[in-house]
């Protein structure tokens, strides 16, 4: 049972009608019990938050399993880092890794479904809570569903979907919990979590990671609007420009549903020579090291080329931060691709604008 599943509810199956109501700001330390049974059998959830640290345990049934699983996650929300164990072990081995955007809070997604109120039913009780009822319409379902809203937060107390509930809060608290309930296991102590996305960028650029983004994975909120994008090449760690000793192709006709083959070869003096698709060589274009490509698409093929060093290739998808958005290649030793390089967007700080020249 995944712990984000209140975004699933909401962004899967349910459509935003007028606001319902508005409510207090939600609490940063609270604790909190209750069953699910939306995508299987019953999951009981017990989640504890102190401020930045959460732990949340979930139990179920699980077929040929006589205890069922019994599993624990430990989130750190000011590092992003996440600990996680399955406790039915007879020695639990934890688990490290990185996390982003919602890790699951109930409080996150609530205020999403307190606009999803076409109907006021009026006011009940769950499990001694006070809490606001209200109809929704849910498209596949013949019936329409109901929500129980905490009446203070709008917190989901409860929540029937086809004749059945399939979420319903049994306790909660907003007092602080203890200590013990999201201190990090014994188990986890000395395990260090893999760094995460914009700790990997602060190591490559020796800047803000939060500065930059991977130009190479799609981003959930692509631009709708194109940009000029500034390309140049750097070294990492000092970031220093490197304005000679490569070429580059572009191609601005790609399209994923038919992915053109490319050819790249050897020409006069060793050189690359690039064909296939759209793709044109713009090395001439090159001014100081800046490769200037107007009216980016959503999308485009880079390739670049540093002789016996190697070559680098990238699908690269638009991201926009302002009329101008720097595309950084930063590479680790030029004369050894081989070394490590990456494809970064600039989304802020010096980087983000180019040297005059």
């Amino acid at each position: 049972m995944p712990t984000k599943y209140w975004t699933l509810i909401v962004s899967a199956t349910l459509a935003v009608p007028p606001l319902l109501g508005q409510y207090a700001k939600p609490p940063d330390a609270y604790s909190l019990t209750e069953i699910n049974s939306m995508f299987g059998p019953p999951t009981t959830m017990e989640i504890s938050r102190d401020g930045s640290h959460v732990s949340v345990d979930q139990t179920a049934p699980r077929e040929g399993y006589p205890n069922g699983f019994h599993t624990r996650a430990i989130y750190d929300l000011q590092t992003s880092k996440t600990y996680s164990m399955d406790l039915n072990q007879s020695t639990p081995a934890c688990g490290a890794g990185n996390f982003s955007g919602d890790w699951g809070d109930p409080f996150a997604t609530s205020g999403q479904m307190a606009q999803l109120a076409p109907k006021d039913l009026g006011t009940d009780t769950v499990n001694g809570l006070p809490a606001k009822v209200v109809q929704v319409n849910i498209p596949g379902q013949a019936a329409p569903g109901k929500v129980w809203l905490d009446a203070k937060y709008g917190l989901i107390l409860k929540f029937e979907m086809g004749g059945k509930t399939v979420i319903e809060v049994k306790k909660v608290s907003f007092t602080k919990p203890p200590a013990s309930a999201t201190a990090l296991p014994p188990a986890c102590a000395g395990i260090a979590a893999p760094p995460t996305e914009a700790e990997r960028m602060s190591a490559v650029t020796g800047g803000n990671g939060a500065d930059f983004t991977n130009a190479i994975i799609a981003p959930r909120s692509p631009s709708n609007n194109a940009c000029t994008v500034l390309f140049r090449v750097v070294r990492a760690g000092t970031m220093a420009p490197i304005t000679s000793g490569f070429q580059v192709a572009v191609d601005k006709t790609v399209d994923l549903n038919h992915p053109a083959s490319y050819n790249m070869g050897v020409g006069a003096g060793g050189r690359m020579t690039f064909s296939g698709g759209g793709l044109k060589e713009l090395t001439s274009q090159l001014q100081n090291g800046v490769l200037r490509i107007d009216d980016a698409p959503a999308h485009f093929d880079l390739e670049t080329a540093f002789g016996n060093g190697g070559s680098g290739s990238a699908l690269i998808y638009r991201q926009c931060f302002g009329p101008q958005t720097v595309l950084l290649y930063v590479v680790k030793d030029p004369a050894r691709l081989s070394d490590g390089a990456d494809w970064l967007w600039v989304k802020s700080g010096k980087y983000a604008t180019v040297p005059p020249r």
